[in-house]
């Protein structure tokens, strides 16, 4: 992947979409251009308009990105939702979206399978995890429904969802007197969702509870009338899109074991690494790992339709 003037091409501008997009641009210095598009065209104008030029500094460039030209580009993000559950809504709401999200997704991986794309495909909508899975399993299956290998590698499919997860963590941690630097963080950011306080010196029912608190940061936010969109558009898609670029270790949701698994990983030459090595991991850490990986795995015939 290039270094510098990095091409992108963003779908999706609601409520993510545009933070996300705002934080590129006063962030991505390494990007030279983001092409933007959404069906709900007055947008694309809008902030065509606003983020023109704001600062006094080299900036990516925004741009209209035409239907057809969508995989001109060397990274494509994924913002657009087929609808997100109101605030008040009960249960796991990234589960509630997936159905939906999946069949908006069709359009967009089937386009990728035919203009050969080479570049990077992340997925940012709900549920990360899952929709990595349809975004690899749609692109390479024929018109008849076969799966036939030729089209994006899995590797070429990353999710962001996990850093915010990561850093809600590390916001109760703080509360607690525990060290931040210390949390990690795997799977699913949501129903799924492991945290553990130290690697090194695991504490499982302290882990636990952080998890418990992390998982309901969400309704939290939702319960005080707000969805809680700024920091999924900037903890888990810009900054974690940015330090992979960097070559910096990044929560992702990466390909492992027939899946694809939040962790925080790299990137390298031979593709995606996870930074840690659960097989190293303390029993009662790995026993909790092992188990979300199952729990994703028992969605893939949903993954395939």
């Amino acid at each position: 992947m290039k270094k510098n003037g990095l091409r992108l091409t963003l779908v999706g501008l609601g409520d993510v979409g545009g933070t996300l997009l705002t934080a590129l641009k006063l962030l991505g210095d390494e990007i030279g251009e983001i092409g933007i598009y959404d069906p709900y065209e007055p947008l694309i104008d809008r902030y065509c308009m606003e983020l023109g030029q704001v600062l006094d500094r080299p900036t990516p460039r925004i741009v209209r990105r035409e239907a057809e030209n969508l995989f001109d580009c060397d990274i494509f993000l994924f913002a657009a939702s087929k609808g997100v559950p109101p605030v008040g809504a009960g249960g796991d709401v990234r589960l509630v979206q997936f159905a939906g999200n999946r069949e908006l997704l069709k359009q967009y991986t089937r386009q990728a399978r035919n203009t050969g794309f080479s570049g990077l495909f992340c997925q940012i909508s709900d549920p990360v995890d899952l929709l990595c899975q349809c975004v690899y399993w749609q692109s390479n299956t024929d018109e008849n429904g076969a799966f036939d290998g030729r089209g994006m590698q899995a590797g070429q499919v990353v999710g962001f969802g996990l850093g915010v997860m990561a850093a809600r963590a590390q916001y109760y941690a703080r509360q607690q007197g525990l060290d931040p630097t210390k949390i990690a963080a795997f799977g699913p950011h949501g129903a799924g969702l492991v945290v553990a306080n130290d690697l090194a010196q695991y504490d499982d029912a302290l882990s636990l509870a952080l998890t418990k608190q992390t998982v309901q940061a969400n309704h939290a936010v939702r319960a005080l009338g707000f969805k809680p969109y700024i920091a999924p558009a900037l903890s888990s898609a810009c900054i974690s899109l940015l330090n992979l670029l960097r070559g910096k270790p990044f929560y992702g949701a990466i390909p492992s074991d027939g899946v694809w698994f939040g962790c925080l990983a790299r990137r390298t030459e031979q593709g995606f690494a996870p930074l840690h090595d659960v097989s190293t991991l303390p029993p009662q850490l790995r026993g909790r790992i092992e188990n979300a990986i199952r729990e994703l795995k028992e969605w893939e015939p949903q993954c395939r339709l």
